[in-house]
C-alpha cells in the first residue's frame, strides 16, 4: 500500500505541465510555481513544507532547493510562508504585493502595489507600521473601509528592506549614539553602535551615513553602524549628498559598467556604418539650453512641394547598450539621469553620455531617424524609422536662435539657414494643429539659481520660454507620435507613456472649487482635453493663474510607463511614447530596441513589461522627488541672508495652519502662520477658499497680494516663515461695513461684534453638519458605484535637458 501511495506521487510530479519547460532550464527540474501554486488550491487549505515535498516527491538532497524555491514565490507575493510554517497561496488571501509609502511626517502610510490594482492603495495605521519603514516591500491583505471610506490594509509580511543605509544627523542622547533620519518618512529609532562612534568620533549635528544591522521590531530599535561621515549640514554641496542618499539613488557606476565602457570607441568605426543611411552631409543641427552637456536629438527639415519633410535624429544608446550587458545592468538601475544644479547624476558613464553617444558638431554620430512627411494642415502623412550616420553642422542654444528668428534672420548662417526657417514655418503650423487639437498648454514660471565660484546663490531668475523651446518640443512630439504608431501597427510590445484624465472624485472637486472663483469647466461628466484648454485660456490674464493650472493639473492623473496604450490626456494623443532621449532615459532606449527589432524582423522582450513599466516610472518619481529636495534646500539656504527682510508676494496656498505666500521676483514660497494674519482668529473656509477672520471679517483669497517679511529660514526642515506686515491688497473687508461699525458707540460697536461672532460660529457649524451629512451621502454612494481610486497627480512638461 505505501509502495502504490509513493508510486500516486510521483505521477503527480510528472502531471506537471510545465515539467518540459523546467527540463529545457534545469538538469535536475523541481515542480513549477504553477504546479505548485495548483496544488496548493486543489488541496483548500495551507499546507506544511514537509508535507507539499512528501507529496512532489521531493528527495532528500532536493528539500533545501525546493525550499529555496518556495521562499522566492514568497518574495514575488504568490505565496506567502506565515509564522506556523504553512504555505498558503496568495490569491486565496486576496494578498497584494506593496511597497510601503509613509507619510511625510511618518503617521501613517499606503501600500502601494507594485503592479497596478484596479483598487489602488491601502492606508496603513500606526498599528500596521510596528517594524516597517518607509519603501519597504510587503504583502498586504485588504481590511475594507476606514472610518474615511478608504481601503484599509493588514501587512502580513516584510518581503524586501529597502534600506541596507541610513542617512541623518548623529546626537547623542542621554549617552547613547542615535541617527535621526534625514527622511522625516523614517521615524523609527535608530541606535549607533559604540564600536563604530569611537571608529569615526562623529560631532553632535554633523551628517552622517550608517548601515542597519537589524531592522526594528516590535518596540525594539534598530541598530546601525557608521560607515561615513559627511560633514556638516551647511557645507557646500552637502543637500545633493544628503538627497542622494535619503532617495538611495545609486550614484556610482559598478566597476564592470566603467570598464565595459572603456571599452567603447570613442569614435564612430567602419564597421558601424554597415546598414546605415548616410546623413552626414544634410545640415542636422542641435538646439538645447546653454548649459547642456549632453546632445541627443539632432532635426533638419525643407519643403517639398506643398508638405514638409521633417528629420528628427536621436543618438543610437542601443548601438553601444546592449540587453543584459554591464552597462545596461546599471542604465536599468538608475532608470533615468538625476538633474541638480550644479550636478547631473547621469543614467550612462560619462564617456557615453558626454561622449560617443551625444550627437556633438562636426563629428561623426550614430543614430536612430524617424522622418517624417507632414502636410501643410499639421498632419503627419508618411514617416519612416531608420539606424543612420550623422555629422552635427552647429550646437545651437534655444536664445541664440530665437535672436536670429525674431530679429536677424539675415545673419543665420547659410549652412542651416533654410532648414532653419523651414523649421520655424513647420512650427507655427504644428503649433496651430496643436490647439485645434486641445492640447493643454500652460506658461508656467520656472526658475534656474545662478551661483558664484564659491557655490553660493547670487540670485534666483525666471527661465524665458521662448518659441525656440517650443520648436524643437513639437518635433519630439511629432516623433514620439510616429514612434508609438509605429510599435502598435507591428505590435511590437513596448512602454507607452500614458497620462489619464481625470477621475470622477477628482473632477468633482476640481468643479466645486472652480465655481466658489466663478469658473467653469466645460464637458459635464467627460470634459476633453480641449475642455482644459479652453478654460486655461480664459485664465492666462488673471494673477492667480498659476494657482488655477495648479488645481487643473491636480485634477488629472499621473504620467506613467505601461505596456498598454491608453493615450496621453494632456497632450491629447492617443497613443505617445518615449523616444527622443535614450541617453537620459531608459524607457526611450527600450523603444529605440523594439523599433530596431521591428526593422529587423524579430520581437524584442523583457522579462515583464510592466514590472518595467512600474520601475521606470519609481525611478522617475524618485528623481523628482530628489531635485526638489535640493532646489527647496537651496532656496532655504539663500533666504537665509534675506531675513528681516520685506518682500511682496501672492497667496499660492492655504490650509488650516496658515498661508503659503509666493514671493514676486524671486518666486519662492513661505508660509505665514495663521496665528501672524492679525489680531483675530482666522478659519481656513474651503467653502469659500478663503481664511476668514471671525471678528474682523478680513478675508485672505488665493492670489491676492500682501506684504510679508522672512522671519525664519529653518535649513532643517527647508522651511521659511514669513510673518505679515501689510494689509492684504484684495482681501480686506468691505469699507462700508468698517466705516458703519466706527459710528456706533462703543458698547454698541461690541454688541455687534459678540452678534457676528455668534453668527459665524453658527455659520460653521451649520457649514459642519451640511460637510457631514454630504460626506455620509458621498461614502454610500462611493459603496453603491465602486469607482477606481484616484492615481497621484500630474504635472504636464515636456522636457528637454
Amino acid at each position: 500500500m505505501k509502495k502504490q501511495k509513493n508510486l500516486n506521487t510521483l505521477n503527480l510530479r510528472n502531471k506537471d505541465p510545465y515539467l518540459e519547460r523546467e527540463r529545457a532550464k534545469y538538469d535536475h527540474p523541481l515542480p513549477s510555481r504553477e504546479w505548485v501554486i495548483e496544488l496548493l488550491e486543489q488541496a483548500g487549505v495551507p499546507q506544511k513544507i514537509p508535507a507539499l515535498a512528501d507529496k512532489l516527491s521531493i528527495l532528500p538532497d532536493e528539500y533545501e532547493f525546493f525550499e529555496r524555491r518556495l521562499k522566492a514565490m514568497a518574495r514575488d507575493g504568490q505565496i506567502l510562508i506565515n509564522r506556523r510554517g504553512l504555505v498558503c497561496v496568495a490569491e486565496k488571501l486576496a494578498i497584494v504585493k506593496c511597497r510601503v509609502e509613509m507619510s511625510r511626517d511618518g503617521s501613517f502610510g499606503f501600500a502601494v502595489p507594485l503592479v497596478p490594482h484596479d483598487d489602488g492603495d491601502l492606508v496603513l495605521y500606526n498599528k500596521q507600521l510596528a517594524g516597517v519603514m518607509h519603501g519597504d516591500i510587503v504583502t498586504v491583505r485588504p481590511l475594507g473601509l476606514d472610518r474615511r471610506g478608504r481601503r484599509e490594509g493588514q501587512i502580513l509580511d516584510i518581503v524586501e528592506r529597502a534600506h541596507s543605509h541610513i542617512v541623518g544627523r548623529f546626537y547623542l542622547e542621554r549617552g547613547v549614539a542615535v541617527l535621526e533620519a534625514e527622511d522625516k518618512r523614517i521615524q523609527q529609532s535608530i541606535v549607533l553602535s559604540p564600536e563604530s562612534v569611537a571608529q569615526f568620533q562623529p560631532k553632535s549635528g554633523q551628517v552622517i551615513v550608517a548601515a542597519l544591522e537589524t531592522y526594528p521590531e516590535n518596540h525594539r530599535p534598530a541598530v546601525a553602524k557608521i560607515t561615513e561621515v559627511l560633514g556638516d549640514y551647511a557645507d557646500s554641496g552637502m543637500e545633493i549628498e544628503i538627497a542622494v542618499r535619503k532617495h538611495r539613488l545609486p550614484h556610482t557606476f559598478s566597476e564592470g559598467c566603467l570598464k565595459a565602457a572603456e571599452k567603447i570607441p570613442n569614435k564612430v568605426r567602419k564597421t558601424d556604418l554597415k546598414n546605415r543611411v548616410d546623413l552626414r552631409d544634410l545640415p542636422l543641427v542641435t538646439i538645447d539650453g546653454e548649459s547642456s552637456r549632453d546632445f541627443d536629438d539632432a532635426v533638419y527639415a525643407e519643403k517639398i512641394g506643398r508638405n514638409y519633410r521633417l528629420i528628427v535624429a536621436i543618438a543610437d544608446v542601443s548601438h553601444y547598450v546592449k540587453p543584459n550587458d554591464l552597462i545596461d545592468k546599471d542604465a536599468l538601475e538608475r532608470a533615468t539621469s538625476v538633474y541638480f544644479p550644479r550636478r547631473v547624476i547621469p543614467m550612462l558613464p560619462e564617456n557615453l553620455s558626454n561622449g560617443i553617444c551625444s550627437l556633438n558638431p562636426d563629428v561623426e554620430r550614430l543614430c536612430m531617424v524617424c522622418d517624417m512627411t507632414i502636410t501643410y494642415a499639421g498632419n503627419v502623412k508618411a514617416y519612416e524609422f531608420y539606424p543612420a550616420v550623422m555629422k552635427s553642422a552647429a550646437r545651437l542654444t534655444y536664445n541664440q536662435v530665437w535672436q536670429w528668428l525674431e530679429n536677424d534672420e539675415k545673419n543665420i548662417p547659410e549652412t542651416f539657414s533654410g532648414s532653419l526657417k523651414t523649421l520655424y514655418k513647420l512650427f507655427q503650423i504644428l503649433q496651430a494643429k496643436r490647439q485645434k487639437r486641445g492640447a493643454m498648454e500652460f506658461e508656467t514660471i520656472e526658475t534656474q539659481m545662478i551661483f558664484d565660484d564659491k557655490g553660493k546663490i547670487e540670485r534666483i531668475e525666471p527661465v524665458k520660454r521662448n518659441d525656440a523651446h517650443k520648436l524643437i518640443e513639437e518635433c519630439m512630439l511629432a516623433a514620439n507620435v510616429c514612434a508609438a504608431d509605429f510599435l502598435l501597427q507591428n505590435k511590437q510590445p513596448a512602454l507607452y507613456r500614458n497620462h489619464a484624465g481625470p477621475t470622477p472624485e477628482k473632477l468633482a472637486t476640481l468643479r466645486e472649487q472652480l465655481a466658489l472663483l466663478g469658473l467653469k469647466l466645460g464637458g459635464k461628466d467627460n470634459p476633453t482635453p480641449k475642455h482644459y484648454g479652453e478654460l486655461a485660456a480664459q485664465i492666462a490674464d488673471r494673477p492667480d493663474r498659476e494657482l488655477l493650472q495648479t488645481m487643473l493639473l491636480r485634477s488629472m492623473q499621473q504620467a506613467m510607463y505601461e505596456p498598454e496604450n491608453m493615450g496621453h490626456f494632456g497632450l491629447a494623443y492617443e497613443h505617445y511614447a518615449h523616444f527622443t532621449s535614450p541617453i537620459r532615459r531608459y524607457p526611450d532606449l527600450l523603444v529605440h530596441r523594439a523599433i530596431k527589432a521591428v526593422l529587423a524582423g524579430q520581437k524584442y522582450e523583457v522579462p515583464s513589461w510592466q514590472e518595467m513599466g512600474v520601475h521606470t516610472s519609481f525611478c522617475e518619481r524618485r528623481a523628482d522627488e530628489a531635485s526638489r529636495d535640493v532646489e527647496s534646500w537651496l532656496k532655504t539656504y539663500f533666504m537665509r541672508d534675506k531675513v528681516g527682510e520685506v518682500f511682496t508676494g501672492k497667496v499660492s496656498g492655504m490650509a488650516n495652519f496658515g498661508l503659503f505666500v509666493t514671493l514676486d521676483e524671486i518666486h519662492i514660497e513661505g508660509m505665514v502662520h495663521v496665528s501672524d494674519l492679525g489680531e483675530d482668529y482666522f478659519n481656513y473656509r474651503a467653502d469659500l477658499l478663503a481664511m476668514v477672520g471671525e471678528r474682523s471679517g478680513v478675508r485672505f483669497n488665493m492670489g491676492d497680494t500682501v506684504t510679508v517679511k522672512v522671519a525664519r529660514a529653518d535649513l532643517e526642515t527647508s522651511r521659511i516663515d514669513l510673518v505679515l506686515v501689510g494689509g492684504v491688497k484684495s482681501g480686506k473687508k468691505s469699507a462700508k461695513s468698517a466705516k458703519s461699525k466706527q459710528k456706533l458707540p462703543e458698547n454698541v460697536a461690541k454688541l455687534v461684534d459678540e452678534a457676528e461672532h455668534i453668527l459665524a460660529k453658527s455659520k460653521r457649524q451649520s457649514a459642519s453638519k451640511s460637510v457631514k451629512k454630504a460626506a455620509s451621502a458621498n461614502q454610500s454612494s462611493r459603496k453603491k458605484a465602486a469607482p477606481k481610486k484616484a492615481k497621484k497627480s500630474v504635472s504636464i512638461k515636456i522636457k528637454k535637458a
